[in-house]
């Protein structure tokens, strides 16, 4: 009698951001290298440029976005999950609020710094995945990677939102941004679509 193994299915989603409240009507858009966000890309309902406002604000709308669905056999045997972590802005939810069109781009440019750190930490992630990821791990090895870098991630963010006063301080988010893009070229083994090498420490 031939015996069969049932296979288990994993199905682990964990959907990070910046708010409890989230609307998926609209098709995320993934970090790239080549590409940087632009006024446009805030098409939450409440963006707006209004001289009438006597107040600013943004929320960027970036977050990580960790998931995948694959049987007990594929996740044993699967080291590399960097195509599995994403960094991703949605525009439906991403608000930028101003005055004039000199604070919207001086929020702008906060806005794609924090893209950036997103990506970053997204990179951070995948390589302690990759690092820490045994033949037997299970699902519940990545929840404490997250909680780690997800909280880091977000008091840099409040600190250089702090610090730069909303992106108005452009020569010290440049400085940080800079900072921010030389650690993920740092990473390149980690990008989404990359395959680490072998054997690394």
């Amino acid at each position: 009698m031939e015996n069969t193994i049932p296979l288990k299915k994993f199905i682990f989603t964990l959907f990070i951001a910046f708010s409890s409240s989230l609307v998926f009507s609209q098709e995320p858009m993934q970090w790239t290298p080549d590409y940087e966000l632009q006024l446009s890309d805030y098409q939450s309902p409440e963006s707006e440029i209004d001289s009438t406002l006597t107040s600013y604000s943004i929320y960027s709308g970036s977050k990580i976005d960790f998931s995948f669905n694959m049987n007990s056999v594929s996740f044993m045997f699967t080291k590399n999950f960097n195509n599995k972590v994403k960094a991703i802005f949605q525009k439906n939810v991403a608000v930028l609020v101003a005055p004039d069109s000199l604070t919207a781009n001086q929020l702008l440019q906060f806005g794609r710094y924090d893209f950036d750190l997103v990506e970053l930490y997204s990179r951070k992630i995948r390589k302690k995945i990759y690092e820490e990821k045994g033949a037997f791990s299970d699902a519940s090895l990545f929840q404490p990677i997250f909680n780690e870098l997800q909280e880091e991630m977000n008091t840099v963010s409040a600190q250089v939102f702090k610090a730069t006063d909303f992106g108005k301080d452009a020569e010290l988010l440049q400085k940080e941004h800079g900072r921010v893009i030389n650690e993920i070229n740092s990473l390149s083994d980690f990008c989404m679509t990359c395959k680490p090498k072998k054997n690394r420490k």
